[in-house]
């Protein structure tokens, strides 16, 4: 998505980001009471099987639909000034050069550094935990898969227009300050969530309003500082990079949700730890980018 986001967008970027990673996120939450349906009347293997024929089925389409960038079919960038040349750039280096030459240079920065940790948490308070945990935290409170799952699902719908208004947002304000209020909200209502089950009406719907808006509404404002931080050469792979501190964060707080969930019976001390965490990475993400923005100012 970054990728692409920067070969064929001068203006917009935010906004396309953002419906590029809300249609993203919204089809993995909202195919997801299909599959739980799937799973309670067939087991877990057909829903393997139905995943990869999904993902079989695209193949042709971005192979035939899709170019690979402006100059395939004889376009500029959208938003480029009248003659201006899309600056393809020279793509006949070693791949594995080009991402390890990026982290190289990116690691020296502290706001590299801010940025992952950042999307560490990001990962760890959606796929991570909620995305893993939550249909079986649901199981706890009596609240069956099919159920649990359609509650994410209403959520993905949510963040159809989460994300994309972020991705609008992004292109306007101060993303620093966007993701504060993105990760601080997130993290409340994370803290929120071992109290809604136990509220009948509003509970859930409450939870599941303000989880789903946020849910990945991060990544348009992240993408735009690292375009900002890094320039438009290195800011893909970068965000490459980034994007691994999300998985790994995804993949901690899948191992230790479980864990807690093991050990103490429920999860309530794992979600205000994710909870946490977010309120952690809302302070921490006004610090990225700071040192050039005061040398513009002065």
């Amino acid at each position: 998505g970054a990728t692409i986001v920067n070969r064929w967008f001068v203006k917009r970027r935010g906004l396309a980001m953002g419906i590029l990673s809300a249609s993203s996120a919204t089809g993995q939450l909202a195919i997801l009471p299909v599959l739980a349906a799937i799973v309670e009347a067939y087991g877990w293997r057909p829903v393997v099987l139905t995943v990869a024929v999904g993902a079989a089925a695209i193949l042709p389409l971005v192979y035939w639909l899709l170019p690979e960038r402006p100059s395939s079919v004889s376009l500029p960038l959208y938003g480029a000034p009248v003659g201006a040349h899309p600056g393809d750039g020279d793509h006949r280096h070693n791949p594995i050069a080009i991402a390890f030459g990026a982290l190289r240079r990116a690691s020296s920065s502290r706001d590299f550094w801010l940025l992952f940790f950042s999307f560490f948490v990001c990962g760890a308070s959606t796929n991570g935990y909620i995305g893993t945990h939550f249909i079986a935290m649901c199981g706890d409170y009596g609240i069956s898969e099919v159920k649990g799952a359609s509650i994410l699902a209403a959520m993905g719908a949510l963040d159809l227009i989460g994300t994309t208004l972020s991705g609008w947002l992004s292109d306007r304000f101060n993303n620093r300050v966007l993701l504060f209020w993105y990760y601080g909200l997130r993290g409340l209502a994370l803290i929120y969530l071992p109290y809604a089950f136990g509220l009948t009406y509003f509970g859930l719907p409450l939870f599941g309003l303000f989880y789903g808006l946020d849910w990945v509404a991060t990544v348009p404002p992240t993408v735009r500082l690292t375009h900002d931080v890094f320039g438009s050469e290195d800011a893909p792979v970068v965000f490459g990079w980034v994007v691994a501190g999300h998985q790994l964060g995804a993949a901690a707080a899948a191992l230790v949700g479980g864990m807690l969930r093991n050990s103490l019976g429920t999860y309530t001390v794992a979600t205000m730890m994710s909870g946490g965490l977010c309120l952690l990475a809302a302070v921490l993400v006004l610090r990225i980018h700071r040192r050039a923005l005061a040398a513009a100012v002065a």
